[in-house]
């Protein structure tokens, strides 16, 4: 296999050696030249790329490590999905012989997770507990501090049991790693178009941060500060935990953590101001009937409504704090309010661009699918451990890709597959350290107290957003993708924010918002003509992930 040389280190051993310090200011911004603007479709906003539609599949709960640690060569047991890599395969900054058994610096040794095994505990994934297991860059206290041992509930009640998700590993179940038998579509994704081996969280911590970040890129700005069971989820004013918004109909914790809506702006403010469409459809958002995970009967409630996943496990297909921009006073739809008509699908209406998944569809079947999409999964096919599963979640990101590329505007369609958070699971890569704070009371990154010692001017001074966090996936996939590629360069959640901001020309959020330090993603795709065919596809099969007959 021809290897192509990657940025690879062991962070831990430059860490230690002093190579590696904590810096302010140390983001990577790909300066571009002045793009050339490109008309959208039927007069809509120009942009400064041939991307007219952008969809962004946002999934949970992974690191990079636990989905690509020895990609491009998996294991393929006989009787299970298999994955063999093309000569040409970029070589990636996943785990070699010298952080594998027996040589990693964690008290248990990576291992890979059968697919048999795809229903997992969930890890901790606190904004001080994972600065804590890096211990200084060190990265070698994941068991101890992330690691998780427990149980999860099959069946629907009254009959739920509880059965062990750890296989036996305990807390070393972070360890975990799953390869191109079990994430075979992911891996056969990268293989055809393009990934980063290089992206991270924008900040450390659970969903509603990244979430957050993925639209604003700055946490800060949410009041009161609150706490959940003894865990503070807003402290100083900024999001480190997962409250709910206040208002939705389906927010179900402790009104107490229920945040009330940010009067700051997020990409919609900006996407409206420029006549762009966009929406936010996520599953369960509008459900008519179902059955309920609270009574196990048919229901109407639309909050209730809920699927199992492959293991059995049950939950409601909607997750208030996972729904971005429900946080927002000026892009709230806190009724589940539906959209006034088809033709209204990325407009403002009552819907207000909050929509259930199947909007989308309406308005792809419609021709009306909009310039900007989030897609969000019903929670069983999102990715999490516990509720979901790598199977799941297959299943939704090829169904969705599957159908994006039948449609006629492929051809000018961007589609960016990215996860919320790594969950903890294991990974070895430490990012820079662009943000500083230095919170005694919740840092724990350098020295067990801070993130740095200087949240200056250009971090407006708000402090815990201790950045960049753990590293996640991302993929692109497009005709405009280059094919088969790795990109190393230093990107975030808030790069996917930038993508948006660039292409339609919007400018930045403002107020210290990390956008401004976010890494370009444009290395992923190929305008040119040179590069090949822009109506570039691949069909697999959901069920496998392998290529489907005749795609």
């Amino acid at each position: 296999m021809h290897q192509v040389v990657s940025r690879k280190r062991t962070l831990f051993a430059l860490f230690a050696s002093g190579a590696i310090a904590l810096v302010s200011g140390l983001g990577v911004l790909a300066v571009q030249a002045s793009p050339r603007v490109v008309q959208g479709d039927e007069g809509a906003s120009s942009t400064t790329t041939p991307i007219k539609h952008l969809v962004i599949i946002y999934q949970e709960n992974n690191s990079f490590d636990h989905y690509f640690a020895t990609y491009p060569v998996a294991t393929n047991p006989a009787g299970e999905p298999s994955f063999s890599a093309t000569d040409n395969t970029p070589s990636i900054n996943g785990l070699n012989d010298v952080l594998l058994a027996p040589n990693n610096p964690n008290t248990v040794q990576p291992f890979r997770l059968d697919r048999s095994q795809s229903v997992t505990c969930d890890q901790n994934h606190g904004y001080s507990a994972e600065q804590s297991a890096y211990d200084s860059g060190l990265m070698d206290k994941f068991p101890e501090l992330l690691g998780v041992a427990n149980t999860v509930k099959v069946g629907l009640p009254p009959n739920q049991t509880a059965v062990p998700c750890d296989y036996g590993h305990g807390k070393g179940l972070v360890m975990g790693y799953y390869d191109g038998n079990t994430v075979t579509a992911i891996w056969n994704y990268a293989q055809h178009f393009s990934m980063s081996d290089n992206t991270f969280e924008t900040t450390f911590g659970p969903s509603t941060p990244g979430n957050i970040n993925l639209i604003s890129a700055q946490t800060h700005g949410f009041t009161p500060d609150t706490t959940s069971f003894g865990t503070a989820v807003t402290v100083n004013d900024t999001i480190i935990g997962d409250p709910q918004p206040a208002g939705d109909i389906c927010s179900t914790r402790d009104t107490s953590t229920q945040l009330l809506a940010s009067t700051d702006k997020n990409i919609g403010d900006l996407l409206n101001a420029k006549n762009v469409t966009w929406g936010f459809f996520q599953g369960g958002f509008r459900e008519a009937s179902g059955t309920s995970v609270v009574t196990g009967q048919p229901t109407t409630n639309t909050c209730q409504i809920g699927h199992a996943n492959v293991g059995g496990v049950w939950s409601a297909d909607y997750i208030a704090h996972h729904e971005s921009f429900q946080y927002y006073r000026s892009t709230q739809n806190l009724q589940h309010l539906a959209p006034t008509s088809t033709a209204m699908i990325g407009r403002t209406d009552q819907a207000n661009h909050q929509y259930d998944l199947s909007d989308f569809w309406t308005a792809v079947k419609a021709h009306n699918m909009p310039a900007v999409s989030f897609l969000k999964a019903p929670a069983y096919q999102d990715g999490h451990p516990g509720y979901s599963d790598p199977i799941d979640e297959q299943h939704f990101v090829v169904d969705t890709l599957n159908q994006l590329q039948r449609t006629q505007e492929w051809s000018s369609t961007a589609a960016i597959l990215v996860w919320d958070d790594s969950d903890g699971w294991y990974d070895h890569v430490m990012g820079p350290v662009v943000n500083q704070s230095n919170d005694p009371s919740f840092d724990r990154l350098a020295n067990g107290n801070n993130c740095g010692t200087n949240p200056n001017d250009v971090s407006g001074g708000y402090l815990d957003r201790c950045a960049y966090g753990p590293r996640v996936p991302l993929l692109a996939v497009s005709g405009f993708a280059k094919q088969n590629y790795v990109d190393h360069s230093v990107t975030d959640q808030a790069s996917v924010l930038r993508l948006i901001e660039d292409n339609w020309t919007l400018g930045r959020i403002g107020d210290a918002s990390l956008d401004a330090k976010a890494g370009s993603l444009m290395d992923l795709f190929n305008f040119t003509n040179a590069e090949g065919n822009h109506s570039n596809k691949l069909f697999l099969d959901p069920n496998t992930g392998e290529r489907a007959k005749g795609g």
